[in-house]
């Protein structure tokens, strides 16, 4: 069942997609050679608690997963899709991009988003799959508006993923939120003739991440039971915003 948030309901939904905007900010200002992905872990424990909210991801478990997820950032380097823990061992080196994805509980009501940061020196290829996600994500949220469909979000992604030489993950999709972390309806970056086409409705919240390759689109879980990687090797960037369904237009509620 899709829930239709009140007024209320979107401006909790709001405070908490404002802190994680401002987590991303801190922890993108971190990224920089030598850094450990346990230090941007560190310094996000610090900030979630220090604003009297809870993390999303620690502790969660999920269907694919029966190991629960030990931290609150997922921390995903070059090839790794999502899902990516945070370790002292992962030291970032120019030329690399890391996802780095969080979400957060306050006052009952969630928030959740992610942005690709390089380090350093990247490639002008590297950069190409940087700038062409985070306009997908773009593109999309101007398709969130009442009356379209959720097919018009996932074809404008894919359509624009593909004109640009790249490939979309078909693997994980978007999601609703609202007060649990992932609601209905689930917000492929494709469409996908299978799944529902619901009408969006002002009110709905809807989590929109377009995770596209370089490479191929296949993935693989490691042994760790939660990090994807692309089959392929190949670079992976992720994007996402939460937005709300608005009687005028789409409201961004993970940013100011």
């Amino acid at each position: 069942m899709i829930v239709r948030r009140s007024p209320a309901e979107l401006e909790k939904l709001r405070r908490s997609g404002l802190l994680v905007y401002q987590i991303l900010q801190n922890l993108k200002s971190m990224v920089a050679e030598g850094v450990t992905t346990q230090d941007l872990e560190v310094a996000a424990v610090k900030m979630i608690s220090d604003a009297g909210a809870k993390p999303a991801f620690k502790g969660y478990s999920s269907q694919a997963s029966s190991a629960k997820f030990p931290c609150v950032l997922c921390t995903s380097v070059n090839d790794e899709v999502i899902h990516g823990m945070p370790s002292m061992k992962r030291k970032l080196k120019s030329g690399d991009i890391v996802s780095i994805d969080t979400g957060v509980q306050l006052d009952g009501y969630f928030g959740d988003s992610a942005l690709t940061v390089p380090v350093g020196e990247i490639t002008a290829s590297t950069k190409k799959l940087l700038d062409v996600t985070a306009e997908s994500l773009e593109l999309a949220i101007d398709r969130v508006r009442a009356g379209n469909r959720l097919f018009d979000i996932s074809g404008t992604i894919e359509r624009f993923i593909v004109s640009n030489g790249f490939s979309i993950v078909r693997d994980f999709v978007g999601h609703g939120i609202g007060t649990s972390l992932h609601e209905e309806p689930q917000i492929p970056n494709y469409i996908d003739r299978r799944g529902d086409n619901p009408r969006l409705k002002p009110g709905m919240v809807l989590a929109i991440e377009p995770m596209v390759n370089a490479g191929k689109p296949e993935t693989k879980v490691l042994p760790d039971k939660w990090t994807a990687v692309a089959k392929d090797g190949s670079y992976s960037a992720h994007f996402e915003h939460m937005v709300a369904v608005t009687d005028n237009g789409p409201w961004v509620l993970s940013r100011p």
